[in-house]
């Protein structure tokens, strides 16, 4: 086998140094779907806010009591990224519809990301945002950053959504925040098994809703990474191979 075709951006479930001692060349589909993406996070955090699942429930169960629904307000809220790469940017063009206040957190600052945020250090977005959004790489300096001290850090009634990589978040120190009541709501589209395992805390943790990885799954995203990847067989066969993982 000389390559491995990814249909997704990550790569962090693929064994680069066995890859690399088999000869294989590894290519991604970078940048497919930045607003897709976005317009899920958004949809995730209005959703739990807003409780909007528990109200469909409820409305099927013929029950119309407002009881538990009380949500807050966005507008003129902090909304906190972390990660101002194309998903990030395009998620922070979101929360000015929203007339939010932008915070991000990102190592690599750019001039398109200082356009759209005010970039700070990371306590600081902890401390200061109302809803906090992951749109980082896994990377071990990332894994487990939403743990039990970070967690400390931020705001009582904080709301967090992650749609970037199940494994940013250590599942049982934010399962016991949303059962404390320290953190608000989670809105999640990854978690660090998938399919997710049915002794994951999160699944009975208060006011967590999860979807299946889905984030990226619009019509026109899927089309685009079926373009991208017939675009780098193409490359590559041509000796000019592009979005390679392990050059």
């Amino acid at each position: 086998v000389r390559l491995l075709l990814m249909r997704c951006a990550g790569f962090n479930n693929i064994d680069l140094e066995t890859a690399k001692n088999y000869g294989m060349t590894i290519l991604r589909v970078p940048g497919y779907s930045p607003e897709a993406v976005a317009e899920h996070a958004m949809a995730l955090a209005l959703a739990v806010n807003r409780h909007l699942h528990k109200s469909y429930i409820k409305v099927r169960e013929n029950n119309f009591s407002l009881v538990g629904l009380m949500g807050f307000n966005l507008h003129q809220k902090t909304a906190g990224i972390i990660g101002t790469g194309k998903i990030g940017a395009a998620t922070a063009k979101l929360f000015h519809g929203f007339g939010m206040k932008v915070l991000a957190y990102d190592g690599h600052q750019t001039e398109s990301g200082k356009a759209l945020a005010e970039y700070v250090e990371l306590d600081e977005l902890l401390a200061k945002s109302d809803v906090i959004f992951l749109h980082c790489p896994l990377f071990p300096s990332t894994e487990g950053m939403i743990n039990r001290e970070n967690i400390a850090k931020m705001k009582d009634g904080v709301i967090l959504i992650n749609n970037s990589r199940g494994q940013l978040v250590v599942e049982q120190d934010l399962a016991d925040a949303l059962n404390s009541g320290k953190v608000y709501a989670a809105g999640l589209d990854v978690v660090s098994t998938e399919p997710i395992k049915g002794d994951n805390p999160l699944l009975k943790a208060k006011n967590c809703l999860i979807t299946p990885h889905i984030s990226w799954a619009a019509q026109a995203s899927r089309q685009r990474i079926m373009d991208i990847t017939v675009a780098n067989v193409k490359a590559f066969l041509d000796g000019e191979a592009v979005n390679v993982v392990n050059k």
